[in-house]
């Protein structure tokens, strides 16, 4: 039996940079990994994703060359060299990650299933991870969170993916069916659309349904205009079919495809450490934290996906550095994330039917991005501009972009909300021309009465 002073485990987002500073104070740590350093996001997650979307963003731009008086041949796109550079860039990210890891005084690291109990006095909690038991005060569960599989019938007769299993593939799909319009939906779908496949997106209801109605119905067309077929129903029941799998829908419609993805969310891996770790859960799994990511159980904390504080890189990211800052918590937190279809959705804060719900005397801006100089010199006009502020107190409310550079152009309002600055400050701002966000000062300044 091994003791410690700390225990990570999951070296995801935050739990290598907890246990490196743990181990920087003098502390004899230990980090604990049970498939791949980097969790979802490197191996699985945002980074090989937006490394493949940048291949499909070059064949859409050079089909697009015409455009901008440039001429081309006939495009096609080498799938396997596409997923051999995403590889090669994720392995190079991993192998640093490792080194450094490696390279950490007072850090030993562990490799494989930890099976957990915990001490409900908070002295003592024990975990059992290659064939040794460790003990620790101090027990930080950095886990993530894996892909759900519906329970629709059939669909284990059938080889249905995850992006785990879609991002090993070495061949095109003929025919990429996916049962999911959220965002894992919508990037894939038009990713694999650009790069040749056929692609059917099959969704309960509108893809992005926690959007606004209209974003949801123009993220809809941009897809179906790429020759994304998007069809509204729900499976019934899924099996072998000529030539490939067959969804069979609540309609009695039925889609035959040669590959079949599952994009219909994301579960805890709170299970992952066995039936007696002994800490509180929720409805969902995911365990229940404070302020300062304390579980129920004394000296054991969740940082990440799986304490169901936000399903993102950055959040769980984050986690680590209030955690590392107190009196920092995580209260308050405001929440923004960004869709990364081509062009990309950035949203932060209410959408405008929760503003309306709200009760408060809602202001909101608006612009196409059809009128926003730099989108036209740059041929991109699809989307728009929405920000919403409280009349009364100034505050920002939220703020929807659709378009070029959407994704890093929220961070300018949600960071005005994270910091408490009022709108007026924001429309006061010299901003340069031409780029996108000067647009963000000029559409303040048109502010009117939400309908």
């Amino acid at each position: 039996m091994a003791s410690y002073d700390a225990i990570v485990i999951g070296a995801g987002q935050p739990g290598p940079g907890v246990a490196g500073a743990l181990a920087d104070d003098g502390k004899r740590v230990a980090i604990i990994e049970m498939d791949r350093a980097g969790g979802t996001c490197l191996n699985h997650g945002c980074k090989p994703t937006k490394a493949l979307r940048a291949s499909a963003a070059v064949a859409h731009q050079a089909r697009r060359a015409a455009e901008y008086g440039v001429r081309t041949g006939e495009i096609t796109v080498d799938f396997p060299v596409a997923m051999m550079r995403v590889r090669s860039i994720i392995d190079g990210l991993r192998d640093s990650l490792d080194g450094w890891l490696a390279g950490v005084a007072g850090l030993d690291q562990f490799h494989g299933t930890a099976t957990v109990m915990t001490d409900p006095a908070g002295q003592e909690h024990r975990v059992a991870v290659e064939n040794q038991e460790l003990t620790t005060g101090q027990l930080y569960l950095n886990l993530g969170g894996r892909a759900s599989r519906p329970p629709i019938p059939g669909l284990e007769t059938v080889p249905a993916m995850t992006e785990v299993e879609l991002l090993a593939l070495d061949s095109l799909p003929d025919h990429l069916m996916i049962i999911g319009g959220g965002y894992i939906g919508l990037e894939f779908g038009q990713m694999f659309r650009r790069f040749g496949a056929r692609v059917t997106i099959i969704t309960g209801s509108r893809v992005a349904p926690r959007e606004d109605e209209d974003i949801s119905a123009t993220l809809a067309e941009m897809l179906t205009d790429e020759g994304v077929d998007i069809i509204i129903g729900r499976p019934a029941r899924i099996g072998p079919g000529q030539g490939g799998i067959e969804v069979q829908l609540e309609d009695n419609q039925t889609i035959v495809g040669s590959h079949l993805l599952l994009a219909t969310g994301r579960r805890s891996n709170s299970d992952l450490l066995g039936p007696d770790h002994g800490i509180e859960t929720d409805e969902r799994g995911f365990f229940t934290i404070d302020g300062r990511f304390q579980t129920s159980v004394k000296g054991v904390w969740a940082l990440g996906d799986v304490n169901g504080h936000g399903a993102f890189t950055h959040t769980a990211y984050q986690d680590g550095q209030i955690l590392l800052h107190p009196p920092r918590t995580v209260d308050g937190r405001v929440p923004i994330y960004a869709l990364y279809t081509d062009p990309p959705l950035g949203r932060v804060g209410m959408t405008t039917s929760e503003a309306r719900a709200s009760g408060r005397n809602v202001l909101q801006a608006e612009v196409p991005m059809s009128s926003v100089s730099r989108a036209i010199l740059e041929g991109e006009t699809t989307g728009l501009m929405r920000i919403l502020v409280d009349g009364d107190t100034e505050e920002f409310l939220g703020a929807t972009i659709l378009g070029l550079h959407g994704d890093d152009l929220i961070q300018i309002i949600g960071t005005a909300m994270q910091a408490g600055v009022r709108y007026p400050a924001v429309r006061d701002a010299l901003p340069i021309h031409p780029t996108m966000a000067e647009y963000i000062p000029s559409v303040l300044s048109s502010l009117k009465p939400l309908d």
